[in-house]
């Protein structure tokens, strides 16, 4: 019975955490152009965010209840469930195309993000101010962590304003962010309200749920929370992404679909365990760091697939899929 109880617990959560993001988004979004904010800016920060808000609510809700190490293994997890399911998938459908942007830019940056999590994770400040061993991320490693991701949205926001003042094209994920962002319907000012308090309301309680179903299930199987957190709840908050792309690869918008996972993969990393670890610092235990090097090295290979014809063929989405298969074969059986 209680099994049944967290598993419900644990559905109804992934139902609000993603409809609650949907929400927030609406209304955020017409609020915004309600008050003539660009249409590029509205999509580079509310539109492109939206889809990181379950992963945000999960590991804020962790690190504020102790479930760290629910907290790193779910952005870990998400971000190669991304990076191999997502792009994998929507690969099947049809070859997808990588802009020279994301490959010169955003893939590289988003390799150097999970660089930066395993050597912080291994090495940080001590309380002298001084480097050394510290296998957690503390308030000053998420303080770092806010600062890069304040960098590299203003490094977005820049580039693309000056290619539209230049009068040429912007670049292809940004021209993406502009383009949803046109689609934005402009609500009435009590609706678009009601959508962000209730957006919020949701993603407090499913991230509440989720938490608590997924803590309870590890400790009924007796297994780790990492394991939870780097499967079950990592696909669970990865819906959006992997619905956002695979619509995208069916509608043959293929560059839309790599320059969505790598812009949330950077998302995840920066903005969510900056957030996570500033509120309560965060223990990285030797499974994580295993798993952030898997990232990297996923993402090392992605990098070369996609940089060798500039897409991602049907072919090399099913190579994809398959090493993760054998990577979570290997997280279920250490």
């Amino acid at each position: 019975m209680e099994a049944l109880k967290a598993i419900i617990l644990l559905a109804i959560g992934f139902v609000l955490l993603i409809k609650g993001a949907d929400f927030f988004v609406d209304g955020a979004s017409s609020v915004a152009k309600t008050l003539k904010v660009p249409g590029l800016i509205i999509g580079m920060t509310v539109v492109a965010m939206g889809t990181s808000l379950p992963e945000l609510a999960v590991s804020v809700t962790a690190s504020m209840n102790n479930s760290n190490t629910l907290a790193v293994s779910n952005v870990v997890g998400s971000n190669l469930f991304n990076l191999m399911v997502v792009l994998g998938s929507s690969a099947l459908f049809s070859t997808l195309m990588v802009s020279s942007d994301t490959l010169k830019r955003d893939f590289p940056f988003s390799i150097v993000c999970a660089a930066i999590l395993a050597f912080l994770g291994i090495i940080g400040f001590k309380k002298d101010g001084s480097f050394g061993k510290a296998m957690e991320l503390d308030r000053v490693d998420g303080i770092i962590f806010l600062a890069l991701f304040a960098l590299f949205m203003y490094m977005m926001i820049h580039a693309a304003l000056k290619a539209r003042k230049a009068g040429t094209e912007p670049a292809e994920d940004v021209k993406e962010d502009a383009e949803e962002s046109e689609e934005i319907k402009t609500l009435p000012m009590w609706r678009s309200l009601l959508y962000i308090v209730g957006g919020i309301v949701a993603i407090k309680f499913g991230g509440d749920w989720v938490v608590d179903g997924a803590v309870s299930i590890a400790k009924m199987i007796g297994i780790s929370e990492t394991l939870i957190g780097l499967t079950i709840v990592a696909c669970g908050t990865s819906l959006p992404e992997l619905v956002t792309s695979i619509v995208a690869a069916r509608k043959n918008e293929l560059d839309m679909a790599i320059g969505n996972v790598v812009g949330s993969n950077i998302f995840n990393i920066l903005l969510i365990l900056g957030v996570a670890a500033t509120i309560s610092p965060i223990a990285i235990i030797t499974e994580n760091l295993i798993d952030i090097v898997v990232l990297i090295v996923f993402s090392l290979l992605v990098y070369v697939l996609c940089g060798k014809d500039k897409d991602l063929s049907k072919k090399e989405g099913i190579i994809m899929l398959v090493l993760y298969a054998v990577y979570l074969v290997y997280i279920c059986m250490r």
